[in-house]
């Protein structure tokens, strides 16, 4: 295999897809055995020649078919792959626009039950955890960071306040990799456009967050789905833009 994948013409998010599909072949071979560490970020860029864009989308992938965990501060680790896992995004099914489209389907209808039950369920301790996660998000966006960990983190303690773990289990074998929107690369920061934005998701997640808090069943389930259905549609007008 050609390991120079910036020769070719494909964009950031096909060649972060190839090199998920490299790594998870050398995972599976055995090259990176279940508890090791995974090559540091620059290792990566420099043996394949991409940037630490597409390394990331990378390793989010993995995380998204729990084939690798991040521990800040030390590096990411291979996981063992459980052979009959019930569900899993694979790393090329996130390869794509229409891709990414059709995930948000698929999110609009578990999440927004998940918040229906959320708001009836949860506990003054579900609430701190949903705050601190509001919190990383608006820090993270302002100060033109990745803020992808933080979007997930909020959507994932949604499931959690519905005290059923099925809807904790759908979310952990999604992963923060299904949220590409929030991947703010810090020379982006000062975008106008693409902050505006950002703080309007955020508004967004403050509505779910409130409804939730007020355990107001029938605004929770219509402000999740007017959070992701923005994001279906945007995501929609971008494909009919670059086609």
């Amino acid at each position: 295999m050609n390991r120079d994948l910036s020769s070719r013409s494909n964009k950031s998010r096909t060649l972060s897809s190839e090199l998920a599909q490299v790594l998870v072949g050398r995972i599976r071979g055995g090259d990176y055995p279940p508890g090791t560490k995974l090559p540091k970020e620059a290792s990566i860029m420099e043996e394949f020649g991409v940037s630490r864009t597409v390394v990331r989308e990378a390793i989010s992938s993995l995380q998204a078919v729990n084939m690798a965990e991040t521990r800040h501060g030390i590096g990411t680790f291979v996981l063992k792959v459980e052979e009959s896992a019930p569900f899993r995004i694979r790393p090329e099914q996130l390869g794509t626009l229409r891709d990414t489209i059709a995930l948000l389907e698929l999110r609009i209808g578990v999440e927004t039950e998940a918040a229906a039950i959320a708001a009836a369920r949860r506990t003054e301790a579900n609430l701190v955890s949903m705050q601190a996660a509001l919190d990383a998000f608006s820090e993270a966006i302002e100060a033109g960071q990745d803020a992808a960990n933080a979007d997930f983190q909020f959507h994932r303690e949604i499931a959690l306040a519905t005290q059923n773990s099925h809807f904790a289990e759908v979310m952990n074998s999604l992963g923060p990799g299904v949220f590409p929107r929030v991947r703010l690369a810090t020379a982006a920061a000062q975008d106008p456009n693409r902050l505006m934005y950002l703080r309007r998701v955020h508004l967004e997640h403050e509505s779910i967050y409130n409804a939730i808090r007020d355990q107001d069943v029938d605004s929770a389930r219509a402000a999740i789905r007017t959070h992701l259905s923005n994001s279906r549609e945007r995501l929609r007008k971008s494909e009919t833009q670059a086609a």
